[in-house]
């Protein structure tokens, strides 16, 4: 596996579209730092971006590499190479290619901005850390639906309605359940709800470590009674891990299964 992981990860390491990726986060951190000149607020604009554009491009890349590269996974499981390995080396090249762009592209010149004398170093690190997530988590899900459909053009639409879905359709539902509903109790609804979509989760986390979690209102000191203690961080950590290995397991599972 660590062999097709290295293939992968050089393979995307010397693909344009990478190179455009860390790029982009790169001219979109000193742009953010020259218009806010505070790592405090850049951080903040950074968040919005972040929490969208992630996991949409992990979602791309990996549905486009996977079909993209299957003449070569033909011919690799010809080979005496267990599918899995194949299959999670693969992922594994993706997600981590695409998190070393990111945090390449972000860190370079927040460093060289003065991130490790600034207070908001961790503030900085726990975004990135949530873009890591978001990236392992979006890219196993592009594979798993590349995986099920053979059909490039299905396998591609289901991969952007996915992201739509849980980037914007699911927080219009989540509001309108909280406004129908708002003369139940709320409270142990709303965090199941937030912890069924990774893109929240990992939004409300960086909230509270921004310490602007009144942005949110009432729900906002619910999360921040709960995500805010010990137990909620450690939970939330789990829950996103979770949200990376139920994935990954099915990749697995599929590839054992699917007859090539």
């Amino acid at each position: 596996m660590l062999k097709i992981l290295k293939y992968s990860f050089y393979d995307l390491s010397r693909s344009l579209w990478s190179y455009v990726y860390f790029f982009f986060y790169l001219l979109l951190g000193v742009v953010l730092l020259f218009l806010n000149n505070d790592l405090s607020n850049a951080v903040i604009t950074l968040m919005n971006v972040i929490i969208v554009l992630v996991p949409l491009i992990g979602t791309i890349f990996g549905v486009m590499y996977f079909y993209n590269s299957r003449e070569f996974t033909e011919l690799l499981l010809a080979q005496p190479v267990r599918r899995s390995s194949i299959f999670l080396g693969q992922y594994l090249g993706v997600a981590i290619s695409l998190s070393a762009s990111l945090i390449l592209g972000l860190g370079l010149p927040f460093i060289i901005y003065g991130l490790f004398q600034s207070g908001a170093i961790w503030d900085f690190v726990s975004l990135l850390v949530s873009g890591v997530f978001l990236s392992f988590i979006f890219t196993a899900l592009a594979f798993n639906i590349a995986l099920s459909y053979e059909n490039k053009i299905k396998g591609f639409g289901l991969a952007i309605l996915l992201w739509l879905f849980l980037a914007v359709v699911y927080d219009g539902l989540f509001l309108l359940s909280l406004v129908y509903f708002q003369d139940y109790p709320l409270d142990k609804f709303s965090l199941v709800a937030s912890m069924l979509n990774p893109i929240d989760l990992s939004r409300i986390l960086i909230l509270l470590k921004l310490d602007i979690s009144a942005l949110l209102g009432y729900t906002g000191a619910v999360f921040k009674q709960f995500f805010g203690t010990g137990l909620g961080a450690f939970t939330s950590i789990g829950v996103l891990i979770l949200w990376v290995l139920l994935p990954v397991w099915r990749i697995k599972y599929i590839s054992a299964k699917k007859d090539f």
